[in-house]
């Protein structure tokens, strides 16, 4: 940003005056000013301006920065392996973080969903090997649209077992249709696995080739048949246990927020008519989040 400033100045024609002529001057310019008009008033500064090919322009304020970055700071490890559970930070207490998008968006309030099959590019970035429990051929890919915390029209990407595919994105237009907002809908990634536990993660998704959470047998997940919804407006709780280990505002359910998934509601409702169970009906644990075909 460049400033321009107004300068001002006062010249003469050249020479040297003489000391004899000052009092003569003096007495003409009192003159001049006492009978004519009153002199102008002194020019005002030039408003700050940015500099652009066709001009300059006025300057605007900078972005604000954002209210949490999600991931920038590693938990320290309990013994269990878990991130430790820590009070909610101020910004994530009402969470309502801006949809990063990474498709694009079609035009237009209609809700659009695809079901194919999963291309290479993308079980290349996922969680799938050779030694999960489903076939490549048993999975699906999926895209649907979502409304974000923005209430506006975003696409997600899921994979689910193939035996459910067309359910699954009937139940999540019940979710787009009713303006529930959900943050972030992408396929996990393999390094995300083995990643330390920063505690803020909040993305719905479907197919994880991993175990059970603190178990030595797979998840349904593994199998494509479970789906976590906004998991952080949604934790998981074990004993002293909350993930995402930053959610434990949430746990209290009292205070109703957006995002969350409360008894007898769309979300509740959308996955039970498609027959799968809600992890918040469980006594040990409560998996507010999951909803799963296996009912595990």
């Amino acid at each position: 940003m460049s400033l321009n400033r107004v300068k001002s100045a006062v010249g003469h024609a050249g020479g040297v005056v003489s000391s004899r002529l000052v009092p003569l001057v003096l007495v003409l310019a009192v003159a001049a000013c006492t009978a004519g008009e009153p002199p102008p008033p002194p020019p005002r500064p030039a408003p700050v301006t940015t500099s652009t090919a066709a001009g300059s322009t006025p300057a605007s304020p900078p972005p604000a920065a954002p209210s949490w970055v999600v991931g920038a700071e590693r938990l320290p490890l309990r013994p269990d392996g878990f991130g430790q559970v820590r009070p909610t930070p101020r910004p994530l207490v009402d969470r309502r973080l801006p949809t990063v998008d990474r498709l694009p968006t079609a035009r237009g309030d209609r809700y659009r969903a695809t079901v194919r099959k999963v291309p290479a590019d993308v079980l290349a970035r996922s969680t799938w090997h050779g030694g999960c429990p489903v076939a490549v051929a048993e999975l699906r890919y999926l895209t649907m649209s979502f409304r974000g915390f923005d209430g506006r029209t975003h696409t997600g990407e899921m994979i689910v077992n193939r035996t459910f595919a067309d359910e699954v994105t009937r139940a999540f237009r019940l979710l787009y249709d009713a303006r529930f907002p959900i943050e972030e809908m992408r396929v996990v990634d393999r390094p995300e696995l083995d990643a330390p536990p920063t505690g803020d993660g909040n993305n719905t998704t479907a197919f994880v080739c991993r175990d059970a959470v603190g178990l030595r047998r797979w998840s349904a997940h593994a199998l494509g048949l479970a789906v976590d919804v906004n998991p952080f407006h949604n934790p998981y709780r074990r004993g002293d246990l909350v993930l995402p280990e930053l959610a434990s505002s949430y746990v209290d359910r009292g205070r109703g927020r957006p995002g969350m998934i409360l008894p007898g509601d769309v979300v509740v409702r959308a996955f039970a008519a498609i027959g799968w169970r809600w992890g918040g009906e469980w006594s040990d644990p409560v998996d507010l989040q999951h909803f799963s075909a296996t009912g595990d």
